[in-house]
């Protein structure tokens, strides 16, 4: 982070050209180094706003934003590519028209005028990219940061990082630098992931993309073996990825509730529920003695499972999007902050889950199409982040 940092004096004397394409390529590298993957790597995506603030033009600080937004989701066209078994002009394109929220409001908000009107303006930015509608494509958020530079201050920690970023936009930005490298420094000193909670297991799978498709005999009673070994081991709660169950169907309830039969073990899963308008993308929390939905998604991946226009056509499909329901469930006498997949990459999901004071965050996925890419490396270092930020503990549970 500190070898990014732009030089003291002021910026006028480089000619404009040379200007503009130092700032577009600085923003290009932040946002490639700051979503690697690594948590404390976050950090630098702290420097965007003093890139975007020294913009000389409303076309500058569009192209500012379009370098660090698409450098730092640069994994979308593979994934797209590996999802639709395609080339990749499908999700180069998707990975343009991605960025269109961010650069439009960022572009935009910007002004010329130095001050707090320019710093307010950011602010206001920052906010629109964190909430729906412009959040639900608010990927690579700077805010992400504040677990990275300030574990355990919760939300005095999200203030602060914050307003960190409202000074990077004004003449102060330099010192706020310095302290936002100090903070950095301390905190990777004394980092320590996040654990589990006590009692429960998140069980990593490869299967690929055949999870939640092959939905036969076979595959079912394998998976209920695989979590007989845990309970054996000692685990109480076993969280499985996103889709591993597939349909939720009468059948798999009873097969799963057969097989977890004299076991004291809670199994929580990823499974589809369908109805008239779409799908449920679900967490289902299984035992010997019921099943139920723990979890409704909020917010599913847009494109490849959210397509509300095709509800507006009178037609179903397509996963539902329950956006502010269901922040915070419980299990075991826990409150727990579900986030699926998706939800991991973006801010509210997760801001809103704090609000009701979680005992841990539980997030899982079904990565198989992110590989090449990565995508569920920094899914991961954005919900460590979080946990960090607010001192708690999380359990996950990725396919691959």
């Amino acid at each position: 982070m500190a070898c990014l940092v732009l030089p003291a004096r002021s910026l006028s004397s480089i000619p404009d050209r040379l200007h503009d394409a130092i700032l577009v390529a600085a923003s290009i590298v932040i946002g490639a180094g700051g979503w690697s993957g690594y948590v404390l790597a976050l950090p630098a995506a702290l420097l965007f706003p003093a890139f975007w603030a020294h913009a000389r033009s409303r076309l500058i600080a569009g192209l500012v934003s379009a370098g660090y937004f698409l450098s730092a989701s640069r994994g979308l066209p593979q994934g797209v590519a590996n999802f639709y078994a395609a080339d990749l002009w499908p999700g180069f394109l998707l990975w343009i028209v991605a960025s269109y929220s961010f650069v439009i409001v960022h572009a935009a908000l910007w002004t010329k005028r130095p001050g707090r009107g320019r710093a307010l303006r950011y602010l206001v930015a920052a906010v629109l990219m964190a909430v729906p509608p412009f959040g639900v494509v608010g990927w690579a958020h700077p805010v992400t940061a504040a677990g990275a530079l300030f574990p355990g201050w919760g939300w005095l920690g999200l203030a602060v990082t914050t307003t960190g970023l409202t000074v990077m936009t004004t003449r102060w930005w330099l010192a706020a630098t310095i302290a936002m490298i100090a903070f950095w420094l301390w905190s990777a000193a004394t980092w320590t992931p996040p654990i589990l909670p006590e009692g429960w297991n998140g069980i990593d799978l490869r299967h690929g993309r055949t999870l939640g498709r092959d939905v036969t005999l076979h595959q079912h009673r394998k998976m209920i073996a695989t979590v007989r070994s845990a309970a054996d081991d000692g685990a109480r709660a076993v969280v499985l990825p996103e889709s591993t169950l597939g349909f939720w169907t009468p059948t798999v309830d009873r097969l799963w509730r057969d097989g977890l039969n004299c076991i004291d073990v809670t199994v929580i899963a990823g499974a589809a529920i369908v109805n008239q308008e779409g799908y449920d993308n679900v967490m289902v929390a299984m035992s010997g003695a019921e099943a139920r939905v723990l979890y409704r998604e909020r917010m599913p991946v847009p494109v490849s499972m959210w397509q509300p226009w095709i509800a507006w056509t009178g037609q179903g499909g397509g996963a539902r999007a329950h956006f502010f329901a269901n922040p915070m469930v419980e299990l075991e006498d826990k409150k727990i902050a579900p986030l699926i997949c998706y939800e991991q990459l973006i801010v509210w999901p997760i801001i809103q889950s704090m609000l009701h004071a979680p005992d841990f965050i539980m997030a899982t996925g079904n990565g198989w199409w992110t590989a090449g890419t990565s995508i569920v490396a920094i899914q991961r270092a954005s919900t460590s982040a979080w946990a960090r930020l607010f001192g708690i503990r999380i359990v996950t549970a990725f396919n691959m």
